[in-house]
């Protein structure tokens, strides 16, 4: 069986054996593995069974993703990997003779399709992430025993000023449920992608049986936050009439209907803390 391991600085934080699901890695408490670090993104990386094993892929994160020392879009993994996710590392155990059981591979398969279908309009990373620049990368990696290469590099970013501000306070969007069955009544919208739908990964979780595995999405964007229409059949109101486009400008106070749920989108006031 595989294992990975969530270690900071040698001190193993958890340890979870995959079946074949999607397992997510970020910030954000949605995901399998959460890390509660500022120098990780909302939702930094995932790794998943594809074709004939494991894969780590990164997700548009701020500070990147790096496996064995170099960083990666997507790589597959093998035994004794390390991966590097801000402060932290993942380690990945498994045995050659692995094999991932039918069904949960087409778990696995309808997991990662709904997550592409979310991403298709994904806009770029504005989670309020700390970057890491490329000496802290390079003082961590050697830390780790890890050679450091002159390929080894990380894209230094500024941190983008929010849009959403007003009078010296920035204004994060939420989700008021006011009809219909979900998780939490209220959702703060701190990631770059909020997720409404029946599915494991889905941010709003739907609590109606019959409710799809994904029905519609949020996308933090420079100018605001967007929702958008996943899947024809899923049918979307905003203040009663039928949303026309595929994504629409969320503003103050509107009232979102969506697989049997009522929600209102506002905006909450937050003082940024000088540092």
């Amino acid at each position: 069986m595989a294992k990975l391991s969530l270690k900071f600085q040698e001190r193993v934080l958890r340890e979870i054996v995959p079946t074949g699901g999607l397992i997510t890695i970020g910030r954000q408490p949605d995901n399998v593995l959460c890390i509660d670090n500022p120098a990780v993104s909302g939702h930094h990386a995932k790794i998943y069974w594809e074709a004939d094993g494991y894969v780590v892929e990164d997700i548009e994160s701020f500070n990147g993703t790096y496996l064995n020392n170099q960083r990666i879009g997507k790589a597959p993994l093998r035994d004794g990997d390390v991966v590097l996710i801000g402060k932290h590392t993942v380690h990945f155990r498994a045995e050659a003779s692995e094999h991932i059981p039918s069904a949960w591979s087409r778990i696995d398969d309808r997991a990662v399709r709904w997550l592409h279908l979310v991403e298709e309009n994904q806009p770029p990373q504005l989670d309020h992430t700390m970057v890491l620049d490329t000496k802290r990368v390079r003082e961590m990696l050697g830390k780790k025993g890890l050679p450091v290469s002159p390929q080894t590099t990380v894209q230094t970013l500024g941190l983008t000023a929010t849009p959403f501000e007003r009078n010296g306070k920035r204004r994060i969007g939420t989700l008021t449920v006011v009809v219909g069955r979900t998780d939490r009544q209220r959702y703060l919208l701190l990631s770059k992608l909020v997720v409404i739908g029946r599915s494991q990964m889905a941010t709003v979780r739907l609590r109606r049986w019959f409710s799809p595995q994904v029905a519609a999405s949020v996308h933090q964007r420079e100018d605001g936050y967007f929702l958008t229409a996943v899947g024809k059949k899923n049918q979307i109101r905003i203040n009663g009439t039928e949303m026309a486009d595929a994504q629409q400008k969320l503003t103050a106070g509107d009232a979102i209907e969506v697989a049997g749920i009522i929600c209102v989108f506002d905006y909450e006031a937050f003082h940024e803390e000088s540092k």
